[in-house]
């Protein structure tokens, strides 16, 4: 696969940029994922016959595209997963909204409930059964009148089901693009990409950032003049 963006790789880790539409590992539809994209790579890299080890440490959305950390040996894939539920893993997020927010940043807390039939969640009232508790920061970065959109930057202190498109959704702020949960630009890409990963390295315990920014074309033109990403 010769378009895969390796944006890390050492002999424990990889780190790729997930293109948008691409599933994290595979599902029902039979599309390819990206855990076979970076086998076959891997495979194809190093010569190796046979089956390549890779560890799924943590999804991104089918639709959601950006930084994504695979890995490369079971202790590693132990270790971070660790990490994810320890917390220790800081995952940062851009999002294009509707409207204008209320609060230049702000702490976001929901308790959600999957609907496992039509895959979506919806907030519901704290105690209700099943459902999770949610949180999430998010500071504005850009709003454009014109367009009535802004650009948040958004991190993540749960892992919840479709969280962040959930919680800006319950406040009249979906995100462009999700037709899921009722967000302008019918027909659109999601405007929701994984930007920032902060992680331990598994072996080394060293702290390493990954970043990767969209292309500024379609929704994220409006990145253009934006300088602290």
């Amino acid at each position: 696969m010769n378009n895969l963006k390796v944006i890390y790789e050492d002999n424990h880790i990889i780190v790729v940029e997930k293109p948008v539409n691409i599933p994290s590992q595979g599902d029902k539809t039979g599309d390819i994922d990206m855990l076979s994209i970076i086998k076959q790579y891997l495979k194809e890299k190093y010569n190796k016959p046979g089956n390549v080890y890779l560890g799924l440490v943590h999804r991104l959305d089918r639709p959601v595209g950006g930084v994504m950390v695979f890995a490369k040996t079971s202790k590693s894939a132990t270790r971070l997963s660790n990490q994810v539920r320890e917390k220790d893993f800081e995952k940062t997020y851009l999002a294009v909204v509707n409207g204008k927010m209320e609060k230049s940043e702000d702490t976001l807390e929901d308790y959600l409930l999957k609907n496992e039939k039509n895959n979506m969640s919806k907030v519901v009232k704290e105690g209700t059964k099943n459902s999770k508790l949610a949180i999430l920061d998010y500071e504005v970065l850009k709003y454009d009148p014109e367009i009535d959109l802004s650009v948040l930057k958004i991190n993540l202190h749960t892992g919840r089901h479709h969280q962040i498109r959930v919680q800006l959704s319950s406040r009249n702020h979906s995100i462009y693009g999700d037709q899921k949960y009722g967000g302008r630009g019918h027909g659109k890409q999601i405007a929701l990409w994984a930007y920032e990963l902060k992680l331990n390295h598994p072996i080394s315990n060293e702290q390493m950032t990954f970043k990767s920014i969209p292309e500024k074309i379609g929704s994220w033109k409006i990145l253009e003049d934006i300088q602290n990403i």
